[in-house]
């Protein structure tokens, strides 16, 4: 999964699949012009093998694309470092994360927007080091030292998303327990709940609290986020994680389903004027 996850292989390939057909071209024809076997091409469209971005470029040109906006897109698709896109940081660490961490940073990177429901932890884009650290062991268990500081290293060098040109724009209902749960002591916490403040002050940031008193709500089945991408909503993705495995959503009735329920989760949310409030007010130990 060296050019992004499956999900974005299989997007890409299906919209390789439609230009070729739009310039009237068969998958052998294609090969031909571009001097492979129809073998790959075929591989391509239906996901099965990734695409490296020079091959995009030579399809696209082959194929008469010349809109920049799309062509800029596909090769994000692809992986590619051009452009606004960020670079694939994560390879460095591909001996310690798995494929579906991998997967997820993938996404993230690539992403215009992110929406979160969070019910039990911080968004790790918003964590600091320290609560980062407690979060990192109590999920991962007996680790030694070295590797806990690699994921640490990791969750934290995401974070640059939200400072990116143009940074990723997130917005994050908390349930009143990710507040409420003392991850790593009083201190961290408290750390913690300043570094809440502090983001939600940014503009590319919206902050939310589902309070305890709002009672059983749609999110109650667990956590989940909806990444949506620059111009193509049927790009968009919601990706559920469990304990060893994440499941990418990206059918239009789930994703239709989900941003419902989370607009849903927003409209009996504290206000972000409300959220900053009360984070405030738990930080002074009100």
């Amino acid at each position: 999964m060296q050019y992004g996850p499956a999900v974005r292989r299989r997007k890409l390939g299906a919209e390789l699949r439609s230009l070729r057909a739009r310039a009237g071209l068969t998958s052998g024809q294609a090969a031909g012009l571009v001097g492979w076997h129809q073998s790959k091409v075929s591989r391509i469209e239906t996901g099965s093998s990734g695409v490296k971005p020079p091959d995009v470029r030579l399809l696209l040109d082959v194929y008469g694309v010349e809109d920049p906006e799309l062509r800029e897109l596909l090769l994000v698709l692809a992986g590619s470092d051009d452009g606004g896109v960020r670079q694939n940081w994560w390879h460095a660490y591909r001996g310690v994360l798995p494929p579906t961490y991998r997967d997820f940073i993938s996404l993230e990177s690539q992403a215009s927007a992110m929406r979160t429901l969070e019910t039990s932890v911080v968004p790790g884009l918003l964590q600091t080091p320290e609560y980062a650290r407690a979060v990192t062991r109590a999920a991962v268990g007996s680790v030694e030292d070295a590797k806990l500081d690699t994921l640490v290293e990791v969750r934290l060098a995401r974070q640059d998303v939200l400072r990116s040109n143009p940074p990723l724009e997130l917005t994050a209902v908390l349930d009143e327990a990710v507040l409420r749960r003392e991850v790593g002591g009083p201190e961290v916490m408290t750390q913690q709940l300043e570094r809440l403040l502090e983001a939600a002050k940014l503009p590319q940031v919206r902050l939310q609290v589902l309070p305890f008193a709002a009672g059983a709500h749609i999110g109650i089945t667990g956590p989940f986020v909806i990444f949506s991408f620059p111009s193509r909503s049927d790009l968009d993705v919601v990706v559920l994680d469990h304990l060893t495995s994440s499941l990418y959503l990206e059918r239009k009735e789930d994703l239709q389903a989900y941003s419902e329920a989370f607009d849903t989760l927003r409209f009996h949310a504290l206000s972000p004027k409300d959220t900053l409030d009360y984070i405030a007010a738990l930080g002074d130990g009100s």
